[in-house]
């Protein structure tokens, strides 16, 4: 199995250095580059193409949020592993907006954060605990008061809720140009528009949400049958 790529984003070249280091003792993990502000990291990442970017926060020229936004707009491969040493809600909810898979304490002990990276590689969100409560909290707040967490589903068009439903109950993409009087062409434009705002990767993901905006009648008889 190939080594974690990790580009290490920080303007302190000291916390750069160690690590470097501390990462480098990992067999599985291989520092391919550095970068002291957020207009270089978004330069490494997209000449490098990491597999994980350990982004700071405040960095000069562009900080480290603008910087994740704008990695993951260019390739949405890449994850970044958000380093800081802000703990609190704004910075939390901040980051996770950005595109940001994790959220790691600079003050988080060196196990942490290779467990933090191991996770967000294959896959996983990461959150130190203190952020994981919050996130929490603010869940069961927003429960609480009668109304679910914001989500992207209202930025979807009326067409594209169209086609998450058909494509949920299973139609493929000739059936559903068929149906709707359009091109495959125009289809798969439109799938692909629905998974980038819903930040979906997978058929099986979208046909789960759609399950649970109640865009599918499922028949129970059938299920259980």
């Amino acid at each position: 199995m190939s080594a974690i790529r990790v580009l290490l984003a920080d303007d302190h070249a000291i916390l750069r250095s160690g690590l470097s280091r501390l990462l480098g003792e990992e067999k599985d993990i291989e520092v391919v580059g550095e970068a002291s502000d957020g207009r270089e990291a978004i330069q490494k990442a997209q000449e490098l193409v990491p597999d994980i970017v350990l982004m700071d926060i405040g960095m000069p020229v562009m900080n480290g949020m603008e910087a994740t936004k704008q990695i993951k707009k260019r390739n949405r491969d890449i994850k970044v592993l958000v380093l800081t040493m802000h703990d609190n809600e704004e910075y939390l909810f901040q980051v996770l907006q950005a595109g940001a898979s994790g959220y790691v304490l600079k003050k988080a002990a060196d196990d942490d954060l290779v467990n933090a990276i191991h996770i967000v590689h294959r896959g996983d969100c990461f959150l130190y605990p203190s952020a994981a409560k919050m996130v929490v909290e603010d869940y069961l707040e927003k429960v609480k008061q009668g109304h679910e967490p914001a989500t992207s589903f209202d930025n979807l068009t009326d067409r594209e809720k169209e086609i998450l439903t058909m494509v949920a109950e299973g139609y493929t993409n000739r059936e559903i140009a068929e149906t709707l009087f359009i091109s495959v062409k125009t289809v798969e434009t439109h799938k692909s528009n629905i998974m980038e705002k819903l930040n979906l990767h997978k058929r099986a993901e979208l046909v789960r949400y759609a399950i649970r905006k109640g865009m599918l009648q499922l028949d129970f008889d059938e299920v259980m049958e």
